[in-house]
């Protein structure tokens, strides 16, 4: 007589992770939604101001560094220039402060319901990628209209650079919101750090003023961010075609070994969610406790 498999059983917080949450995405989906429509209840324009943002966002900066501090004469396609490197970092931050604020923001269910806990900074980076996408379309679209063509540099560029900066934020959103659930001023210093953030990446100005008022120590700091090489990658890809000035290895334009430092940059990435992961499955069967 065949006798059914029983599964061993699992402590709850002691689960399989972000495999787990890849196995659960019909859960997954539930969350994002529910998120995006928590952020846009009661809005006139919803999803709408993924659009309003960031060019309300781009506009200030195109007025201020480039009008004003004239940067238009020095950049050529400034516009695209300074909205490729924007798109990245405005995602990058926006999913740091929300998946901070991820666990402590779903306290009900995390106390009352078992289910992955990796879940919630997941879903918090997706949403931050679904608004991303209209900026993605108004970066395209001012490209092509400044002259850009794809190519397999442009294209191999851009995958490479979105996808240092999804790994990244994704690492850091699960350090960041286990960090916030024992001490909640945490969430205070991430929105510090999105302030600051922008001014360490060449968005605003030319990686080359770090060049040349660095020392040769400071630069290579800089040049190890990889979000300094995330957005380097952004701007070869969109940027540069939009030039019509063809790509040439050790053009100062963009930092020596670019495509090199990408997959650095990628692996240290990858590093650092597996650490990330690590510490978060580690605490999270205290979370019920501390919230």
């Amino acid at each position: 007589m065949a006798t059914d498999v029983v599964p061993p059983l699992v402590a709850p917080g002691r689960g399989g992770g972000l495999i787990e949450v890849a196995r659960r995405r019909y859960l997954l989906r539930l969350v994002v939604r529910r998120e995006l429509r928590r952020r846009y209840q009661g809005s006139l324009l919803g999803l709408g101001w993924s659009y309003v943002r960031p060019a309300v966002n781009f506009c200030v900066y195109y007025f201020v560094v480039g009008i004003f501090l004239r940067m238009t004469k020095t950049v050529p396609a400034f516009p695209v220039y300074l909205f490729s490197g924007m798109v990245l970092v405005n995602f990058f931050t926006e999913t740091l402060i929300t998946s901070t604020w991820s666990v402590i923001g779903n306290r009900a269910l995390v106390q009352k319901v078992y289910l992955p806990r990796e879940v919630f900074p997941t879903a918090s980076m997706l949403v931050s990628l679904v608004q991303m996408v209209p900026a993605l379309v108004i970066l395209l679209v001012g490209a092509v209209l400044a002259g850009w063509s794809p190519s397999t540099l442009a294209l191999g560029s851009a995958a490479l650079g979105l996808a240092i900066v999804v790994v990244l934020a994704l690492a850091l959103g699960l350090l960041f919101s286990t960090l916030n659930v024992f001490f909640r001023d945490f969430g205070q210093v991430v929105d510090i750090l999105a302030l600051v953030i922008p001014w360490t990446t060449p968005m605003i100005y030319r990686w080359t003023a770090v060049k040349a008022s660095a020392s040769a120590l400071g630069l290579q700091i800089y040049l190890a961010n990889p979000l300094t090489v995330a957005v380097s990658l952004f701007q070869r890809a969109f940027w540069w075609p939009a030039t019509g000035r063809p790509f040439r290895p050790g053009d100062q334009r963009f930092p020596d070994h670019l495509t090199t430092r990408g997959l650095v940059a990628l692996a240290a990435a990858v590093l650092l969610l597996i650490i990330g992961q690590a510490v978060f499955r580690r605490v999270q069967w205290r979370f019920a406790q501390e919230l």
